[in-house]
């Protein structure tokens, strides 16, 4: 369980910013479901998904979405792991494979954690953010997740990881406009 605690080079906790938010989110709570869910509704609420905004710049490590207030679906998870890992509750990454204009071929990775909760074990939550046609929740043990695989092709992975998978880093820190990376988001097939 200790490499879903560390702080890493993406998931920066031990940055000032994102260890005093982690803090302050946490701040007179003494469940670990209710220090989650506060860092779970600060970064689905307050952070844009750059996606649907369309902002710039693209970011990555949990340090500069927190500063630039935005990130795709993955670098908000990234903020989101990072602000868990501060208030010493384990969270990883997970992933599903969707399909990009919802009809089938071309597929993009989704970004999304699980959180190791008391009671419960590994919980994936999806701070995305909220738009019409997509509700996100914090309601233990059920999940409440922006999207449903359904199309052959699609998938939710069962894997919890650590990290970020390697496809996806290189898609954020490689391109650095929104723009651009809409044109090239990450994909993986199911194995």
């Amino acid at each position: 369980m200790h490499e879903y605690l560390e702080a890493t080079p993406i998931v920066d906790w031990e940055s000032w910013e994102v260890f005093a938010l982690a803090k302050a989110l946490a701040d007179g709570r003494e469940d670990p479901i209710a220090v989650a869910r506060s860092c779970f509704d600060w970064v689905r609420d307050e952070i844009k998904h750059s996606g649907d905004y369309r902002l710039d710049p693209v970011t990555c490590l949990a340090s500069q979405v927190l500063h630039h207030r935005t990130g795709f679906c993955y670098a908000k998870s990234h903020l989101l792991a990072a602000l868990l890992r501060a208030n010493a509750i384990p969270a990883g990454f997970c992933y599903q494979r969707l399909s990009i204009d919802d009809t089938g071929p071309p597929f993009c990775l989704h970004g999304l954690n699980a959180v190791h909760l008391p009671g419960t074990g590994w919980y994936r939550i999806d701070a995305r953010g909220n738009r019409p046609g997509i509700t996100t929740r914090f309601e233990p043990p059920s999940e409440r997740l922006a999207f449903a695989p359904r199309l052959d092709g699609e998938a939710t992975f069962d894997e919890v990881w650590p990290s970020p998978l390697p496809v996806v880093v290189e898609a954020l820190t490689r391109h650095s406009s929104c723009s651009e990376l809409l044109e090239h988001l990450p994909d993986m097939e199911p194995r």
